[in-house]
């Protein structure tokens, strides 16, 4: 190497660090030529882009080498330190209680009370007066005496209580900042006052749950509570109150601890306290809660989960905690969220397809937006638990891309929610919902369409959802659609039965070939139709068996339900009947039927005869013609021959059947009888 290098080189070898990851494409370039002057920042990357500089450094920088990988159980050890730490200095934070509760005093005195006693407990007694003031104004002002909650309607009681708790929100915080105010002082009011605020949403939502979060009826009756018991109710909305308590001013009195003078030992300490007795609150709801006896072992294992659950605060995973705790009561939420919005709606639900958009989207969607609520929160969680991930984005990234895989499935589940109760609705109307045979078709094509489409749109719905996914989780999913498309052909090629069928449907449903609820044949099958799948369809017989036939199998289709049926009838009579009388009453017949009320919607065309069809053996052939709607003609055909019947018998026209003459006793056949006898024992004799 040049010796006039060397100075140099001397001088660069301080950001030797700096340059190697120069050399790598970091981004610290830009940084250090905006600091540098222009002229010297070039002189700088001059030198850097000099090969023998690049060698120099590449020998004199030792390559970066990777820590060792973190086992399961180095993690487990590292949280084990953890809690052996927090536990360690909530324990050395004890004896020096005494002292620091001493300085914490002199510190309010002097610097928040400013020498009078009970300033702050004062100040917030004011501002809690004049959130009721305002409270008790707002709810006179909507004529709502008495507690909100013991209204039927949910509706009104839920936004009486929002309402409420807004305007007490609103009127306390509002009074606060008005008034300019020291700034410990300001600290800690607000603080206590949020957490007071808090308190009294998780309290009254508690209470709106209670009373309206039981399962709704089938006939909507108003909302119901969940317990029906009193007793039941005292104890989860006191025990809530309880646990909300505890969280909330626990967490204000923790918070602003360090600022009046605690340690922070101390102020860790407090929240330690706080959250055994948060524990103790759930153990005891866990064991004592109405209705709990003989579930022993149940209750153990809950035991156990909120020990494990503390443990875990107690260790700094906070994220861990936050999962832990929704999968305890999230589903409980979800189902008394999804049961008040369903009373919400109940009173006002609208008819008609938009009240069945309004009542899933409100419904679903309430529960749907808790379980955002939820993923959320746990984002922000993980989120600012970032550092745990510093050396790992694999991890990091497969969190981001789960939290998203929830929300899309949310989505998913409230679209296919909404289409499901569209085409349910739809399918649910009764013909009698609409007028006129193009109608009346139109309706049952509908019926036969929609449940091809329900499938079709549940599997479309599946398939966009999990191809979201999974490109939310790094999979490149355009190779993935491509060899799903070749791997289809080959489903095809060794599936030609199948795309048989399936295409042989597609052709049935586009010519209209038939309609659920109608009677068809095709070859040895026949039947109405109730049903259809993507490759068959569900016929029952009118004696009741069920046939599945695949569509590529149907052929040829009767169709025996559309627009009208012509129905051939005859009658024989003898011969010396007057077949201009039985014209005459088989007419008369005919319009009586027609002016029935039983038959006369489904009487196209009323009974009549159409002449001598034959002369038979031994009667004359009458036949008669019948026109009705499809389905209708064999009641109507069967209660004309039993009035056909009646008028022949009053008129003294004779029905004709077949009879035998038999004639014996007579001589001749006594010979004829004897001879033939003869013949055949001749005949037997001569064949021996």
């Amino acid at each position: 190497m040049n010796n006039a290098l060397r100075p140099r080189l001397s001088m660069l070898s301080c950001v030797a660090i700096a340059l190697i990851l120069l050399l790598h494409g970091a981004s610290w370039a830009q940084e250090a030529s905006t600091a540098l002057a222009p002229e010297k920042a070039r002189q700088f990357l001059d030198l850097l882009s000099d090969p023998e500089v690049k060698a120099w450094l590449e020998t004199r920088i030792p390559p970066a080498r990777e820590g060792p990988e973190t086992s399961v159980v180095d993690t487990l050890s590292g949280w084990g330190a953890k809690i052996r730490d927090r536990v360690g200095s909530f324990v050395a934070g004890i004896p020096r209680v005494p002292e620091e509760v001493a300085n914490a005093s002199s510190v309010i005195s002097r610097d928040v009370n400013s020498g009078r006693p009970g300033l702050v407990l004062g100040i917030l007694a004011v501002l809690i007066a004049v959130g009721f003031g305002a409270e008790w104004l707002v709810r006179r002002a909507l004529a709502r005496p008495g507690s909100a909650t013991s209204q039927a309607d949910a509706a009104q009681a839920i936004l009486f209580e929002t309402t409420g708790l807004l305007s007490f929100t609103i009127a306390s915080a509002g009074a606060f900042m008005t008034l300019e105010w020291p700034a410990l002082l300001r600290r800690i009011i607000l603080t206590l006052l949020l957490a007071f605020i808090a308190f009294r949403v998780v309290r009254a939502a508690a209470r709106l749950f209670l009373e309206f979060g039981g399962n709704a009826s089938e006939a909507y009756d108003g909302p119901r509570p969940l317990f029906e018991n009193q007793t039941s109710t005292s104890f989860w909305l006191w025990r809530a109150s309880l646990i909300a308590g505890f969280l909330f001013f626990g967490w204000a009195i923790a918070s602003f601890m360090p600022g009046i003078g605690f340690s922070k030992e101390v102020a860790g300490l407090a929240a330690f306290l706080f959250g055994l007795g948060i524990l103790a609150i759930a153990i005891d709801v866990t064991w004592h809660r109405p209705g709990s006896r003989g579930s022993l072992p149940k209750r153990s294992l809950l035991t156990l989960f909120l020990v494990v659950l503390w443990v875990v605060w107690i260790a700094g995973l906070i994220g861990v905690l936050w999962i832990g705790i929704f999968a305890l009561v999230l589903p409980a939420t979800v189902r008394g969220v999804a049961a008040a919005a369903h009373a919400l709606v109940g009173r006002s639900k609208r008819s008609g397809a938009i009240g069945v958009i309004i009542d899933v989207l409100v419904v679903r969607g309430a529960a749907a937006l808790v379980i955002a609520g939820a993923v959320a929160w746990l984002a922000y969680i993980w989120r600012i638990r970032a550092a745990q991930f510093a050396g790992n984005e694999t991890a990091g990234f497969l969190i981001t891309g789960l939290l998203n895989a929830i929300i899309i499935l949310l989505v998913a589940d409230l679209l296919w929610q909404v289409s499901k109760a569209l085409i349910e609705y739809r399918m649910s109307l009764a013909p009698t919902d609409v007028s006129g045979a193009d109608q009346l078709a139109r309706a049952g094509r509908l019926r036969t369409l929609l449940p091809i489409f329900r499938n079709t749109l549940a599997v479309f719905i599946v398939a966009v959802a999990v191809l979201t996914i999974l490109s939310g989780l790094g999979v490149q999913i355009a190779p993935l659609i491509a060899g799903a498309g070749i791997f289809g052909v080959a489903i095809g090629f060794g599936s030609q039965t199948l795309v048989k069928d399936i295409l042989s449907g597609v052709f049935f449903m586009l010519d209209d070939a038939f309609r659920v609820g109608e009677y068809i044949q095709s070859g040895s099958y026949k039947g109405t139709v109730e049903s259809f799948s993507l490759r068959s369809v569900r016929l029952r017989h009118h004696r009741g068996p069920v046939y599945t036939v695949p569509f590529s199998e149907l052929g040829a289709i009767q169709n025996m339900s559309r627009d009208w049926v012509m129905e051939k009838m005859t009658v024989n009579v003898t011969y010396d009947s007057n077949v201009e009388l039985a014209r005459k009453l088989i007419k008369k017949i005919g319009q009586e039927l027609a002016a029935d009320p039983e038959f006369a919607a489904n009487t196209l065309e009323p009974l009549k005869m159409q002449g001598i069809d034959s002369f038979g053996d031994f009667a004359i052939v009458l036949r008669m013609k019948l026109t009705t709607k499809p389905g209708t003609q064999f009641g109507i055909k069967r209660n004309a021959y039993m009035m056909i019947k009646k008028a022949f018998d009053e008129n003294g026209i004779k029905i004709a059947f077949p009879t035998v003459h038999v004639e014996g006793g007579s001589e001749g056949a006594a010979a004829a009888h004897h001879i033939i006898q003869k013949m055949q024992a001749d005949a037997a004799a001569a064949a021996e």
